[in-house]
């Protein structure tokens, strides 16, 4: 069986709608404005299957100024299929700083999974922003560090 053709591109504003119902909490209006920001940015990336949206991912740069994927969603009827992997990377291969972080649910198992098999690292964890669910931040260093030395 061959696998199936998917493109990644820049979302366009015919997306919205489509990628902003993959999740329970996506329907609402603070999601659907939160990707029609990235959009406008051009930091949000759908993954197209048979010419349909399929998955949706987003890549900022407002985490101290480094690359930070802040969304990865993924039609529920092609999860576990590889998508979000795809996405992931290429956020990773397009990400324009030196370092680039995510983050995710301690409890969202297959994120954590698949974080690792990206090579990210476990760089820390924020409680409080979801009740007894505290968000892991990963990290993943893509360049080497072009800074000048520090003078001592």
């Amino acid at each position: 069986m061959n696998a199936p053709k998917r493109i990644i591109r820049v979302a366009r504003e015919d997306d919205i709608s489509v990628v902003t119902a993959f999740g329970n909490e996506s329907t609402n209006d603070e999601r659907r404005e939160f990707v029609r920001r990235a959009l406008d940015g051009g930091n949000a990336y759908v993954v197209e299957q048979n010419g349909r949206a399929i998955a949706v991912g987003i890549l900022e740069y407002t985490f101290f100024e480094n690359g930070f994927v802040s969304l990865v969603l993924v039609d529920p009827r092609e999860r576990r299929m590889g998508v979000g992997e795809t996405l992931l990377q290429h956020m990773v291969s397009a990400c324009r700083t030196s370092k680039i972080f995510s983050s995710t649910n301690l409890r969202n198992g297959p994120m954590h999974a698949l974080f690792s098999k990206l090579g990210f690292e476990v760089t820390g964890m924020i409680h409080n922003l979801n009740p007894k669910d505290p968000e892991v931040i990963y990290y993943k260093a893509l360049k080497p560090d072009v800074s000048p030395p520090s003078e001592h």
